[in-house]
């Protein structure tokens, strides 16, 4: 890493509760992610746009004019504001925004205050090909708006990664240290790779992530950051789950953590929903997986007696914002709700 990396050029990945100009979408159109189901999610979906829409911009990517053409009408459904809502023709392989999407980073003191980060993509361990065209759709968003675009040259997904804005960013061995994504780097270079790219000073490290997750345990089905020092971890209550002693492992990492200026990790504990099997598979059903807006939190809901409980906990961590619960059965057939569908674009204070 001799060349000039968004780390040593002053850069850093804002905190997701940090303002936002827009929050980047890719419109839902491969089949195989919802089979036999990829109706059912369009309204729930828009729904997410709508609330997105209050209070920033809705950029969303989509393949041609006929694509743009039905996403135009599910959203007049639910009477979406179009004029918040932007579309960029970067044809996709799937809607995994979070994943795909570019990684912003801001200095606002640069000549260039946003910059974009390109990691490589391979479908979380290659597997769903085809992913060329979501490979490139970071560089594609740089060029559209002139904006540098680094290119580190290793496999990262936006959802293995969690951030608290002030140096501090946390992930899981169960997904970045698995052979499939880069088996020719260890703990210690991967995280000289997260260091300048993302422009933190320390990184945590969880082991587990939950079953059904077929990322291998993306950070934001299990550990949130609120605030610069506090988290939302999921427990699992019921000790017959497959859940249960996984997340009561995490949760021991999370006492043992300091943070940079040696405090403790507040940790505020989420539920998880009821077992949610579709065909017999489980699906990676988490209440962890929300979005946070510029003045909402958007939070997927599985109709299940956990919901309201859910949304009270996360209401308790953000006193200044809206709590929106948004049904997610349908979704999460896809193995990913509104957190793996987004992905923020940070304003520059």
């Amino acid at each position: 890493m001799n060349h000039p990396t968004p780390k040593t050029l002053g850069y850093h990945f804002p905190a997701e509760f940090d303002p936002h100009v827009a929050t980047w979408l890719s419109w839902p159109h491969k089949e195989a992610s919802w089979p036999g189901k990829i109706q059912t999610i369009y309204p729930y979906y828009s729904k997410f746009i709508k609330e997105l829409a209050k209070n920033e911009l809705v950029r969303i990517n989509v393949t041609d004019e006929a694509m743009k053409s039905f996403a135009m009408v599910c959203l007049e459904k639910e009477n979406v504001p179009l004029d918040r809502v932007e579309f960029f023709f970067h044809p996709t392989n799937d809607a995994w925004c979070r994943d795909h999407g570019p990684a912003f980073l801001i200095n606002p003191g640069a000549k260039e205050p946003k910059v974009i980060v390109d990691w490589d993509y391979n479908a979380w361990g290659n597997k769903y090909p085809p992913f060329d065209l979501d490979d490139v759709i970071p560089t594609l968003i740089g060029r559209h708006f002139n904006l540098p675009v680094f290119h580190p040259g290793i496999v990262m997904e936006g959802g293995s990664v969690e951030f608290n804005g002030a140096g501090t960013l946390m992930t899981s061995t169960a997904c970045l240290l698995n052979p499939n994504r880069n088996p020719q780097l260890n703990q210690q270079q991967i995280e000289e790779y997260l260091f300048n790219y993302y422009g933190v000073e320390q990184i945590l490290w969880v082991d587990e992530g939950i079953v059904g997750d077929d990322t291998d345990g993306h950070i934001d089905d299990t550990v949130r950051f609120v605030n610069e020092d506090t988290v939302l971890t999921v427990i699992e209550e019921n000790k017959s789950d497959e859940n249960y002693s996984l997340l009561q492992h995490n949760l021991e990492q999370l006492k043992q953590m300091r943070l940079l200026n040696g405090r403790q990790l507040n940790i505020v504990e989420l539920p998880m929903p009821d077992e949610l099997v579709w065909e017999d598979q489980r699906l990676p059903a988490s209440y962890a997986n929300f979005y946070i807006a510029n003045k909402s939190v958007i939070v997927p809901t599985y109709r299940c007696a956990k919901d309201d409980k859910a949304l009270q906990v996360i209401q308790t961590c953000f006193p200044g914002r809206e709590i929106i619960g948004i049904d997610s059965t349908e979704i999460i057939w896809g193995l990913g709700s509104f957190h793996c569908l987004s992905q923020q674009e940070p304003a520059i204070p």
